[in-house]
């Protein structure tokens, strides 16, 4: 599996968080079936923001991305988020994204446009099966890195490939001319290693937080069926957005609660975790102190549990929040089930080491006490 990393402009936060922890629940859930997963997950660090936030603070950009990939590699590490098979920065693999771009240009799928470099979207596609009417995609794209609006453009939905060289910017040497990528070249790029690990054509799923359903996503898939027979993914995943005080947790509103600041102030990861976890992973929901809360004392109700010498039978349990997972992730489903155990636990006879249970949590739920 193939997921959309963060771009290293600021810290962790919330919304981050939640997506990768919903990446993670799929990880251990194939890993606790028996099944070999490769699991890639980029960053990239060549990016708009990137660049703005260095020239605002006058730093280097190379040194502010190093730094947030370390701040978020230990963010994930605290979080208890197994680590992908690979980190990907783009930076590191920009000689795969020009090979490809390089594939695209000799079978005539793009087009030069003042040296910036198109793909010829209308070739491929009709745009027929796009998410939303074509003038509400053409905004949409615009909002998230397109520019639906340049003129010479073919088509206001056609992706940039590679972008030429620009004073001030970071730039690479290739045949067709000094670049960097464009955005969702690269994760074509990166995730067709996937393929050469010897799975099939296609990889099994790729995915990100809803916002990146479309414009990215959608490019991916556009872009991966013009050197490929089958589809790009097998299966797309998004998860839902995380918000605070009645807006979505974003970097414009400055609503953002970041999980090295929770941490700092007192709170145990495991009860991030769990909070994150109460409320299904599609759903966009919200983050509180009551929320907070919650995971709190179901923390404490569980530890209090576990600290026992003995408790009741849990083997139904653990088929059950198994059950509940294979079913798209269901964890409200999950805490519903362990609340039930917990509040019966006084009325049964306690008759096994709850070590099993301890270990079920830690290999489905990340959750160890």
């Amino acid at each position: 599996m193939y997921i959309c990393g963060i771009t290293p402009y600021d810290a962790t936060h919330l919304g981050h968080a939640a997506t990768y922890l919903s990446f993670d629940l799929i990880h251990r859930y194939q890993r606790a079936s028996g099944k070999k997963v490769v699991f890639l997950e980029n960053v990239t660090d060549i990016d708009d923001p990137l660049f703005e936030r260095a020239n605002r603070d006058g730093v280097e950009w190379r040194g502010l991305s190093l730094d947030q990939i370390e701040l978020f590699q230990s963010d994930m590490t605290q979080l208890r988020i197994l680590p992908p098979y690979e980190l990907s920065l783009v930076t590191e693999k920009i000689q795969d994204i020009a090979d490809l771009v390089e594939r695209f240009i000799a079978v005539g799928a793009t087009y030069s446009l003042d040296g910036d470099r198109y793909l010829d979207s209308s070739q491929f596609t009709d745009f027929s099966e796009l998410p939303l009417a074509l003038e509400q995609s053409i905004g949409l794209f615009a909002e998230r890195g397109g520019d639906p609006t340049r003129l010479g453009k073919r088509h206001p939905l056609d992706p940039l490939l590679w972008r030429k060289s620009r004073q001030g910017e970071p730039s690479w040497t290739t045949i067709f001319g000094d670049g960097r990528p464009g955005w969702h070249i690269e994760c074509n790029a990166i995730s067709s290693s996937l393929v050469k690990e010897g799975l099939n054509s296609s990889i099994s799923l790729q995915g990100g937080g809803k916002d990146l359903a479309f414009p990215h996503h959608y490019m991916t898939a556009l872009q991966g069926s013009v050197l490929s027979e089958g589809a790009f993914a097998n299966h797309y995943v998004h998860s839902g957005m995380i918000h605070y005080q009645g807006e979505k947790m974003s970097k414009s509103l400055g609503n953002l609660v970041f999980v090295s600041q929770l941490i700092k102030d007192g709170v145990n990861p495991l009860t991030i975790r769990l909070a994150l976890l109460l409320n299904h992973y599609r759903q966009d929901r919200s983050w509180s102190l009551d929320l907070l809360k919650e995971a709190e004392e179901l923390e404490a109700d569980l530890s209090s549990a576990l600290s026992r010498e003995l408790v009741p039978d849990y083997s139904h349990l653990i088929e059950k929040i198994i059950s509940a997972l294979s079913q798209d992730l269901d964890t409200p489903k999950v805490f519903s089930e362990i609340r039930s155990w917990l509040k019966d636990i006084e009325n049964k006879v306690a008759s096994v080491s709850p070590g099993g249970f301890s270990r079920s949590l830690d290999t489905l739920l990340g959750l160890t006490f």
